[in-house]
């Protein structure tokens, strides 16, 4: 819910008036925002790329290395090319929260997969901060539903910037936004939603067909996940059989070990701050093996599994 002031009694100041509504804005009008992070903990959020469009065009943008205070695991900065030594001196995250604020409060905040919404809402709540008051659209599931060949499979964002045409550097955060509004763009280009429908659209089931919930580990079609294949390792804190039925639910196949189709890989979080080699499952060193090999893998704690789980999406 969106929690504007108070209308002053002097109508006459255009100052004092609350902002209009999202549905009163521009419908093209959206911000799209990208994090890299420092671990396997999405909060350690190291750097932020945003970048503001209107009317099909980028009219304003802003990145940062962000400090995470926390530690650099070698295969997150083989991924992204952050090291540690790069983000010295840079912002923590309360230092930046202000300057995110401004650009998404108030305004559609779009993200490919919900995975950097989940990081941005649990470095708030790392930080005891307060969250940014904005709809979240996820421009993944935008994809699902505007492309037949994205609806189960193909729908990262380096395909479908293919697929539209559009080349970027990924895995830096503001290339990464821009190429989630894009996306968004092609969409609205395509099919003539506006992206206030799109925040309606989403919500609906991809081709009309039904999800059996009592058909567990199948994956939800309609889920947010969908199309992910997840594996579990380590000590976590629900019995594994739960962990599965929460993954199905929203998209992913579950599988026992990890394999060249794992896409995500869940360690219990004591599990995840064992950055020394050998201290790490063998699940969770095959999977880093696969990684450095060109898989895409993500490799999440518990906690920010259930985050994800746990969203209203």
């Amino acid at each position: 819910m969106f929690n504007p002031s108070h209308k002053s009694e002097n109508t006459a100041d255009p100052v004092a008036d609350p902002p209009p509504p999202i549905r009163e804005r521009l419908p093209n009008e959206f911000i799209a925002i990208d994090v890299e992070t420092a671990n396997a903990d999405v909060s350690s959020i190291c750097q932020i790329g945003l970048a503001h469009f209107r009317d099909g065009a980028v009219i304003d943008e802003w990145k940062t290395y962000v400090d995470p205070e926390d530690e650099f695991d070698p295969i997150n900065v083989w991924i992204h090319g952050i090291t540690e030594r790069m983000v010295r001196g840079a912002p923590t995250f309360p230092k930046v929260i202000n300057r995110l604020c401004e650009f998404v409060s108030q305004r559609i905040t779009v993200c490919h997969t919900h995975f950097d919404r989940v990081a941005i809402l649990n470095a708030i709540e790392k930080y005891a901060l307060t969250p940014p008051d904005c709809l979240w659209l996820d421009s993944a599931r935008v994809a699902r539903r505007t492309w037949e060949h994205c609806r189960w499979s193909g729908y990262g964002l380096g395909p479908v910037c293919e697929h539209i045409g559009y080349e970027f550097k990924a895995h830096d955060a503001l290339e990464d936004a821009k190429a989630a509004g894009q996306i968004l763009l092609a969409a609205i280009g395509l099919t003539g939603l506006a992206v206030e429908d799109w925040l309606k659209r989403v919500k609906q089931p991809i081709d009309g067909s039904s999800y059996d919930k009592s058909i567990r580990r199948d994956g939800n079609p309609d889920g947010v996940l969908f199309g992910e294949m997840i594996v579990f390792t380590g000590a976590l804190s629900m019995v594994r059989a739960e962990a599965a039925d929460l993954a199905a639910q929203v998209g992913c196949s579950v599988g026992s070990g990890v394999t060249k189709k794992t896409t995500l890989l869940v360690v219990g979080d004591q599990d995840i701050k064992k950055l020394n080699g050998k201290d790490k499952s063998a699940k969770h060193r095959k999977a880093e093996d696969l990684i450095a090999k060109g898989q895409a893998i993500r490799i999440l704690r518990e906690s920010d599994f259930r985050a994800l789980v746990a969203l209203d999406v």
